[in-house]
């Protein structure tokens, strides 16, 4: 890169700019405060299912499937444009899009009177939002290299807590409050969100035509994407997605089940699908660390791993309290995983193709987002409650084996680098 340019690799855009901190702490709130916008519905949602027609166990879950897939099908279309209009036009824009369109989609969700009308705003809401991506990119491009690990541990962090504290306040709002107040207290947390972003997160973009490498071609993107290294980490997304979403459909049904007719039916699933969020937030950023001293690539096949062997007790649990240890036990799982990926995916990326490759990272995560509700509600309909974790285990068991093939030349390469920097 030429001298004096103003927009380096890594996420230096911003790394020398006085309010970074700033900037990375109101992302941080503002990502916090949307996902557990996002996730106040996640324990009800079958319930509300049965609320507006949805009579029987397997109409519910086949409608709670269908509404949870339906909006990351569209968003794995989508997620692509999204990042290079990030790349284009900017990530704070992006950010402000999707926290807006979040807010007004789950709003609406409040007036729905059939499941269909929740199935067409999900989709609306899948083809808009996408907060993550944006809020990911946008910190990648803000950070300062040396911080990289930190402010994306940092973000992923936001995803967890919010995961976590998010499913617990719905199903308690769930049960004190309704159903549709819950949607529309949560519509404006997202409201919120976009106002934090607007008026505290600032970025310096430059236009593509003003940066060096600006003529890099869609082929180029390919190449990347088709690189081993960054091909096993799309794979280990997309696993990890497909088996986390598989679950929500189905753990507040086994958790009814299982609670043989507890008036706290709605807590209990609240506690069960958020107790991964705690336990993920506070692993992200240990596990981010420690896999800056023994490599990225063995942290995240062990975190696939654990995920894969918590998934087959699922199968056999008979208590309520025994979903809730194995759920936490996912958590850490996910808490190694996810930030592990996107810093490699810093690492492989070229800054001004970043929001581009967050996009398709995205869409490999969406179409996880898509076939593991289907999945597992469908062999939840056909073969009872438990039998999802016993099939999707053993497929992701064999997933992450494979995974671990590949990403075998970027673990010699980061052990040559731990080596490098100890002469020195």
């Amino acid at each position: 890169m030429r001298p004096g340019a103003k927009a380096p690799v890594a996420g230096a855009a911003l790394g020398s700019a006085p309010n970074w901190q700033r900037t990375l702490g109101a992302l941080w709130l503002a990502q916090t405060l949307t996902i557990i916008g996002f996730s106040l519905r996640t324990p009800f949602l079958p319930f509300f299912v049965a609320e507006l027609g949805a009579r029987n166990l397997e109409t519910q879950v086949l409608w709670a499937g269908a509404i949870n897939a339906g909006g990351a099908a569209v968003m794995a279309i989508t997620a692509p444009l999204w990042g290079a209009l990030a790349d284009r036009y900017g990530r704070k824009l992006m950010v402000l899009r999707a926290m807006v369109a979040g807010s007004l989609t789950i709003g609406l969700m409040a007036l729905a009177t059939s499941p269909w009308q929740l199935f067409v705003l999900r989709l609306v809401e899948g083809g808009f939002t996408g907060t993550v991506t944006a809020s990911t990119t946008l910190a990648a491009s803000t950070v300062p290299r040396e911080r990289l690990g930190f402010g994306l541990g940092l973000m992923q962090m936001a995803v967890f807590s919010g995961s976590a504290v998010g499913p617990l306040i719905g199903g308690v709002l769930a049960d004190q409050i309704g159903y549709r107040a819950t949607f529309v207290l949560a519509g404006s947390l997202l409201l919120v969100s976009a106002l934090l972003v607007a008026f505290l997160v600032e970025e310096r973009f430059e236009p593509p035509s003003r940066r060096a490498g600006h003529g890099e071609t869609g082929g180029e993107t390919w190449r990347l994407l088709l690189a081993p290294a960054l091909l096993g980490i799309v794979v280990s997304l997309f696993a990890l997605r497909a088996a986390s979403m598989a679950l929500q459909p189905i753990v507040p049904l086994l958790v009814a089940q299982l609670a043989r007719g507890s008036s706290a039916v709605n807590s209990l699933a609240g506690l069960a699908m958020g107790v991964s969020g705690m336990t993920s937030a506070v692993a992200s950023v240990g596990l981010g660390r420690l896999s800056d001293r023994i490599g990225q690539r063995p942290l995240l096949i062990a975190s696939g791993a654990l995920a894969a062997a918590t998934f087959l007790p699922l199968g056999l649990t008979t208590q309520v309290w025994q979903v809730i240890v194995l759920q936490a036990l996912f958590g850490i799982a996910s808490g190694g995983m996810l930030p592990t990926a996107n810093a490699l995916v810093a690492r492989l990326t070229p800054e001004g193709r970043r929001g581009t490759i967050y996009g398709f990272t995205t869409t490999a995560s969406s179409l996880g987002a898509f076939v593991g509700p289907l999945v597992g509600t469908a062999l939840a309909a056909a073969l009872g409650l438990h039998a999802p974790f016993l099939v999707i285990g053993l497929a992701l068991a064999v997933t992450v084996a494979w995974v671990a093939r590949t990403l075998s030349p970027l673990e010699r390469a980061e052990r040559r680098t731990v080596l490098e920097s100890g002469r020195d």
